[in-house]
């Protein structure tokens, strides 16, 4: 027996899926991150330094012996992408608009 459906469950939906016409939350507060400008170098490096680039929280600790993987924990915030998307515009500006090097910036 063969499945034609690439996901592992039929009802499988990406971790951000919003039903159509379903009332978020969160809204008022998305669009408040996405409308943050970034239209000064001080500033941008300011959101590249207080925004990390990968999720602070995963980690391998040993105990007695056995060693325990704590996974990315930073999914889990609702705001997550909004504010990786804001880091994004804030290294595109440092970058194209005043031309500086952010490689300091990226993991």
């Amino acid at each position: 027996m063969s499945s034609t459906h690439t996901h592992p469950h039929p009802n499988f939906h990406p971790p951000n899926y919003k039903k159509p016409g379903a009332f978020d939350v969160l809204s008022p507060l998305r669009r408040l991150v996405e409308n943050v400008p970034v239209k000064h170098n001080r500033f941008a490096h300011i959101i590249c330094q207080v925004i990390p680039c990968c999720c602070p929280f995963e980690r391998n600790i040993s105990l007695f012996g056995k060693s325990i993987h704590i996974p990315a924990l930073c999914k889990l915030n609702p705001l997550y992408d909004d504010f990786v998307g804001l880091r994004f515009r804030a290294l595109a500006y440092l970058a194209d608009e005043c031309g500086e090097d952010v490689t300091k910036y990226i993991c």
